[in-house]
């Protein structure tokens, strides 16, 4: 670790408390001089540090930088040792974990970026991804759920999701079937599940989640048309969240629901949290669009719909949105 590494380490565990320049000399056993001279690149590569003659030198408490450290200090005891890969920029954090599953990597490895220059969402569509605002996480899981059930997995994530969110920032989000996370009525997070089959035991060799979630401000950063539909932790509740302690809580939450996912204990959450149960809703299926009123969730995570005529069907693909008049 380079001594520019070990000095925005330090200034990142005394967040929010100034620290001297001959504290931080002494601890690295350099001069005072090399310090300022460190602090100076930090800045020029645009760390915000705030810099007292009496008090020393302080991260802007606007500052989010993404950190391993920052991230394992908030994780549980079981993992604290799990390998976390931390990237400036990538394609897609699914496609990067992808590679690794391929090459044996350990369970719950994970995947992290400040930005992705070509983040998925699913049917396809792409999940806008700014440096500095938003979380890009994708972790590798190797499941004993069959295929059939796979879709407990996507729920299970969008309750941990979901709880995460509202610990750290005391709000109230809504799940939309089947896993988008919304806040005031716009999405703020999306996830995208990917796995590989062994087709000789019909079950996953591995399971990529893959994670997105707008935590500081996309106003002026998103155009007119996903304003419309997208927004933010900050700018729904004004609450400047570090995306390293969300990372951990979201983690958190996803390893401890995964031990029991096969009890299906969280589906009463994830029917607590619908946002679309009892609404008139459009579904789209095999490319068709048909309206439906969504009546409830079953036990596998599949949304229950009714239809004009009266009779119901349980959709285990697709998508849903709540209809507009």
């Amino acid at each position: 670790m380079s001594n520019k590494d070990k000095v925005l380490k330090i200034l990142l565990e005394n967040r929010d408390n100034y620290v001297s320049g001959q504290s931080i000399a002494h601890t690295l056993s350099v001069s005072r001089n090399a310090i300022w001279k460190t602090m100076v690149k930090l800045k020029d590569e645009g760390v915000p540090i705030i810099s007292s003659k009496k008090l020393g030198y302080m991260l802007s408490p606007d500052f989010d930088i993404l950190s391993i450290d920052e991230i394992k200090k908030h994780l549980i005891d079981e993992l604290k040792e799990i390998d976390i890969h931390l990237l400036n920029t990538v394609d897609s954090t699914n496609n990067y974990a992808k590679v690794l599953a391929k090459q044996n990597a350990s369970e719950y490895t994970l995947v992290v970026s400040d930005t992705q220059t070509h983040g998925k969402g699913r049917m396809g569509r792409t999940f806008n991804s700014p440096s500095g605002t938003g979380i890009y996480m994708s972790l590798i899981l190797k499941p004993t759920t069959n295929v059939e059930t796979s879709q407990l997995i996507t729920s299970c994530v969008a309750v941990a999701i979901s709880k995460a969110i509202d610990t750290l920032c005391g709000c109230n989000t809504k799940i939309k079937w089947v896993n988008d996370i919304f806040l005031n009525d716009r999405k703020i997070s999306g996830t995208l599940t990917e796995g590989s089959v062994n087709f000789e035991t019909g079950s996953f060799a591995y399971i990529v989640v893959g994670i997105g979630i707008n935590v500081r401000s996309v106003k002026g950063i998103f155009n007119e048309e996903l304003s419309a539909i997208a927004t933010s932790i900050e700018d729904e509740t004004n609450i400047k969240i570090s995306r390293s302690r969300l990372i951990a809580e979201v983690f958190n939450n996803i390893y401890l629901q995964m031990q029991a996912i096969d009890e299906r204990t969280f589906i009463e959450e994830y029917i607590r949290r619908s946002l679309i149960i009892n609404k008139e809703i459009v579904v789209l299926e095999g490319g068709k669009e048909f309206n439906a009123k969504a009546i409830g969730i079953d036990k596998n995570a599949g949304l229950i719909v009714q239809f004009p005529d009266g009779s119901t069907k349980v959709l285990n693909s697709g998508e849903a949105r709540i209809r507009k008049y």
